[in-house]
Order: structure tokens, then C-alpha cells, then sequence
């Protein structure tokens, strides 16, 4: 079956529904809308209007693509549904009818946990992480459009495979195969071009203005060939599925509520122009509970940047905190962040060169606390602080701040239903034969490479990088690409050197996870992003460039590895 992705998360590229159902045939369309934040997002919208709580894009993706669909006999599947399935399955019904169009249309819920209570206080959504069973189910009873809430973004891939190979519950390994593409599909345009690494010297010929998006021609074995529509922008490579199998995961087990997929068994191989093979995929019984995110209200937060120009960067940085935190001593905040970022260059030809940005970041659980009392305090020294005094915007009153959590709930308590195109509710059970996850053992190390001369370099001349984000934690997966590289990258890149390079990820816990068969180390590092993204703690905060700034480092390569 072929089945494609027309969005990586809510507000990818509009047009993409319309292009991949007019660039070539496909038989199931997904969308992947949601993400940490975006439940968060959602629930404002639901508090605002309890007939919302999902993506409207979709929708309006819809109005110009729902006759195509039908027309080309793609069917699709996408969770947009957020915080409200079962109104956005009527939304698509009342849009087909005002269309005139005949459409299936089907839902998946049970996902939505808050009304159970006991997740404490300032809790706005509770969602666990559903597979892609439901779905399965809404396909398999003729359903032409399937929209969820909160299930795994491998589980529409899983849910359509599931339907159209007649996959049994406990096909551990046929599914794995189906989560590893899911989770390569996911990310959009990630698995084609953007975001990568080597774009400037895998990639210059290759039209990254618009990168296409990328689809899986998955086989009954759960084994797939990774590619995208003809004449579309980007590339399908090795090196790009490889850089997306980093992304956002961890260690050797991927754990989802349909199978757990052992991403040390992964096998690429090249079988053509943008065309990659991924086989070999083992898969073991999921875990025995979902996982459940909570999205609650921390506080408020506000920000003020204020731009240090020229000389005496340090003591201008000094004064304005000497000055700030005496015009708060009365009242100040619970949480208060400094952070200089020194952008300037010396004899600088261009003034925003000579800058440098102080950042200051404040939270409170009192509004009051981080509103006028901190812009305030910040303007009125325009005229008695550092010469050159400037912000960069003008700050303003503060703004709530969420917190995003995971807990864990028995699989089995999780009333997951499918709500078929005739209304019928279907029970859906969870997958048998749940396990606890073990550790996997850690795969040997290559031979070290045999000593000779080196020299200083950033890593990123050797070795590629994508970071991301899970709740308050980063991953870092480093991947390179031939056998030489790998040798040296294994027993170069420990810990204890990630930490050095990185010194603000020193005061976390950094595990190493090895994927020999990916040529790949995989970082994880917990607490460096607080809260998660929604409590802004960090300049950075879903982790997207870290990996950048890994490869951006020096420090001591072999010769023969260098370009």
C-alpha cells in the first residue's frame, strides 16, 4: 500500500494535502496535527468554545481536497481531531454535505482522560497516547475520512496497514515495520530534505525552496521503500530517513501502546533516486501501560530582552541586573532567568553585529507578580541605565505558561473506541500480551581506528545531528556515514565528551544509547527543557538546534576523516 503525509505538525504547509493527493497515486493520506504544545493550544480553545478543540486547519485543507480525495479513492486519516474528535467528524460531514460529496466518515475517542481526575491541580487536558487499532477498525467498516485525537503519530500508519494487510494484534514484527515508516512519514517534509544536516553538501542540487513530502510503500511484512512524488522538491537519502529514526527517540526499544519496535534492527539500504529501503524491523510486545500527557497551567511568565551595544558588555550586563533586581527586591518573582547571549563582534562594521542580547525571563504563580511590575520597572530605566540603552520589543503585561507532564495508566482502563461511519461504537482492546520493557544490552563497540595525525575541526564536518524534544527532556542522535567515521564516533563521543561540549547539558542526567546498525549514537538528556516547550524555561526550548550547536563544536578528528 502506498501511504503518504501531508502535515508534520498544525500549521505545516497548507497546500500539502492538495499535492500529495495530485502528485501521484496513493492510497491513504495522513496529517499528523498534534504535538505537546499543540493539546496545550487546544485546550485554550476549548475553554473559549466547547465546540472546538481541534485543528481548523484541517478543515479548511479539506474544503479544496475532501472531492479529490474521493475522486482518487485515497482515504484519510489524521488526528486532527485534538481535544474533540467527535466534533470535527461532524465538521467534515457538514462540509462533504454543503459540498455534495459522499463521504464515510469515521472517529476515534476514549484518549481523553480528564474527567477521571487525580492528575492534581491546574490540569487542562489529559490524553493517552492511543494506536492505531481504532482506526484500523473505522477502515475496515468503509470509513472514507478517520479523524482521532490523541494517538502516537505511528499509529496512522499503523491503523491503515493494520486494515489493508489484515494484520493480527500480535504481528510484533509486520507492526514494527509499520511504526519505524510511521515514525520516518510523521514529520513531513524531515524525512525529505528539511532540517538536515548535510543540506548544503548532500543536497545542493536538489530544490529546497519546497520540499516534498514524503509517502512509504509498505509491504505485508512491515518492510517499506521510503520515497515522495515525482518532480517534487528535496530528497529522499539514507542519510535523511536516518537523520528522522533519531528524531525524538532514545534508546534501542521504541515503545508505543501497538508494539515496541527495536530500532537497532533497522536496515537502510539505497535502491534508487530518492528511494530507501527500511527492512528488518523486529518488534516485541508493547509495554503494559499507555502513556498520558498533561498539559496543566504553571503560572505567568514575561520576558524582556534588552540589547547591550559596543564596550563593556559585561559591566552594561551587570548594571541593568544590579538595577532590575532592586526595582523588584519589594515583590520578586518566584522564578527569575538571566542569560547573555554574546552575538557582538569587536570593530564591528554592521551595529546589530556590535550587540549583544540580555535576556531576562521571569515566572509567577501571581500575574501581578511578572506583569507591569517587571515591564515597568524594565522601561523606566530607557533613560538612567547603560548608554545605549534599548530593548527589542516593548515588553508587555505577561502570559500564562503550561507545564506539560506524562503519567502512565493500565492499557486496559483506557476506554479506546472506534466510532464507525454508522454511528455503531466499537469497543477497542488493547494489544495482547503487554510486557515490561527490559534494557537491551549494550551492542559491542566497533574496533577503535588505529592511531594518526589529527586535527582540530567541528564535529559537524564528520558527523550529522537532529535534535527534538519529549516533555522537559532533549534527544541528540548523531549518525555518520561510512564505517571509519562510525569507529571513531564510538569510542570518541562519550558522555563525558557530550558534556564537555555541551556544558549546558552538564548538571543533567545524559544517557548514551548506541545503534550500530544506523552508524548512530542517541543522547538523551533529562531536565535541560524544565517544564517543556509551553514554560518557555529555555532560549531554545524545544531542543530543535542543539543539535546544530553539537556539530558546531571543535574538537580533535582524525586527518583521514576530514573533507
Amino acid at each position: 500500500m502506498r501511504i503518504g503525509n501531508a502535515s508534520g505538525f498544525y500549521g505545516d504547509r497548507f497546500d500539502a494535502l492538495r499535492e500529495m493527493l495530485t502528485g501521484g497515486p496513493l492510497d491513504v493520506l495522513t496529517g499528523d496535527y498534534l504535538a505537546e504544545l499543540t493539546m496545550l493550544i487546544l485546550g485554550r480553545d476549548r475553554l473559549k468554545d466547547p465546540s472546538r478543540g481541534y485543528a481548523t486547519t484541517f478543515l479548511a485543507q479539506l474544503e479544496e481536497g475532501l472531492g479529490l480525495a474521493v475522486e482518487r479513492g485515497v482515504r484519510i486519516v489524521a488526528n486532527a481531531g485534538g481535544l474533540n474528535p467527535a466534533g470535527l467528524a461532524d465538521a467534515v460531514r457538514a462540509l462533504a454535505d454543503r459540498l455534495g460529496i459522499p463521504v464515510r466518515v469515521a472517529h476515534v475517542e476514549g484518549d481523553d482522560l480528564l474527567a477521571r481526575g487525580g492528575w492534581g491541580r491546574g490540569v487542562l487536558s489529559a490524553h493517552a497516547y492511543l494506536g492505531g487499532a481504532g482506526i484500523a477498525a473505522c477502515l475496515r467498516a468503509g470509513a472514507d475520512v478517520v479523524v482521532t485525537g490523541r494517538v502516537t503519530d505511528a499509529a496512522l500508519v499503523t491503523g491503515p496497514a493494520a486494515a489493508h494487510f489484515g494484520w493480527a494484534p500480535d504481528d510484533w514484527h509486520a507492526l514494527a515495520g509499520a511504526v519505524v515508516a510511521g515514525h520516518v512519514l510523521e514529520c513531513g517534509a524531515q524525512a525529505t530534505g528539511g532540517n538536515y544536516a548535510f543540506f548544503r553538501e548532500h543536497l545542493p542540487d536538489h530544490d529546497l525552496r519546497r520540499p516534498g513530502f514524503p509517502l512509504a510503500e509498505l509491504y505485508s511484512d512491515g518492510s517499506a521503500v521510503i520515497t515522495k512524488h515525482p518532480g517534487t522538491g528535496g530528497a529522499v537519502t539514507v542519510g535523511t530517513v536516518t537523520a528522522q529514526l533519531l528524531y525524538e527517540t532514545a534508546g534501542a526499544r521504541y515503545a508505543g501502546p501497538d508494539v515496541t519496535a527495536r530500532l537497532d534492527t533497522v536496515r537502510l539500504t539505497r535502491q534508487g533516486p530518492d528511494r530507501v529501503r527500511v527492512d528488518g524491523v523486529r518488534g516485541e510486545p508493547p509495554p503494559p501501560e499507555l502513556k498520558v500527557g498533561l498539559n496543566r497551567l504553571g503560572g505567568w511568565r514575561n520576558e524582556v530582552t534588552f540589547v547591550l551595544t559596543g564596550l563593556d558588555i559585561e559591566a552594561k550586563a551587570a548594571l541593568v541586573r544590579t538595577q532590575m533586581d532592586d526595582a523588584l527586591s519589594r515583590r520578586p518573582p518566584a522564578e527569575t532567568r538571566w542569560t547573555l547571549a554574546r552575538t557582538d563582534h569587536p570593530d564591528a562594521a554592521v551595529q546589530e553585529e556590535a550587540s549583544a542580547l540580555l535576556r531576562l525571563a521571569v515566572r509567577d504563580p501571581d500575574p501581578d507578580a511578572v506583569g507591569r511590575a517587571v515591564s515597568g520597572a524594565a522601561v523606566e530605566l530607557a533613560l538612567s541605565g547603560y548608554p545605549g540603552f534599548h530593548l527589542t520589543a516593548p515588553p508587555g503585561k505577561g502570559a500564562p505558561y503550561g507545564v506539560f507532564e506524562a503519567a502512565y495508566v493500565e492499557a486496559g482502563a483506557v476506554p479506546h473506541t472506534a466510532v464507525l461511519p454508522d454511528g455503531e461504537r466499537v469497543a477497542v482492546a488493547p494489544a495482547p500480551d503487554h510486557r515490561p520493557l527490559l534494557a537491551v544490552d549494550e551492542p559491542p563497540l566497533p574496533p577503535p581506528p588505529p592511531p594518526g595525525p589529527t586535527r582540530r575541526a567541528p564535529l559537524g564536518l564528520v558527523a550529522g545531528a537532529r535534535s527534538g524534544d519529549k516533555g522537559g527532556s532533549a534527544n541528540v542522535g548523531v549518525w555518520v556515514r561510512d564505517e571509519d567515521a562510525w569507529r571513531w564516533l564510538a569510542h570518541t563521543l562519550t558522555v563525558d565528551r557530550f558534556r564537555a561540549l555541551l556544558p549546558e547539558t552538564a548538571p543533567f542526567a545524559v544517557v548514551r544509547h548506541v545503534l550500530p546498525n544506523l552508524r548512530a549514537l542517541n543522547f538523551t538528556v533529562d531536565g535541560l527543557l524544565g517544564d517543556g516547550v509551553a514554560a518557555q524555561a529555555r532560549f531554545d526550548p524545544q531542543a530543535k538546534a542543539v543539535g546544530e550547536w553539537l556539530r558546531s563544536r571543535h574538537l580533535e578528528i582524525p586527518e583521514v576523516l576530514l573533507p
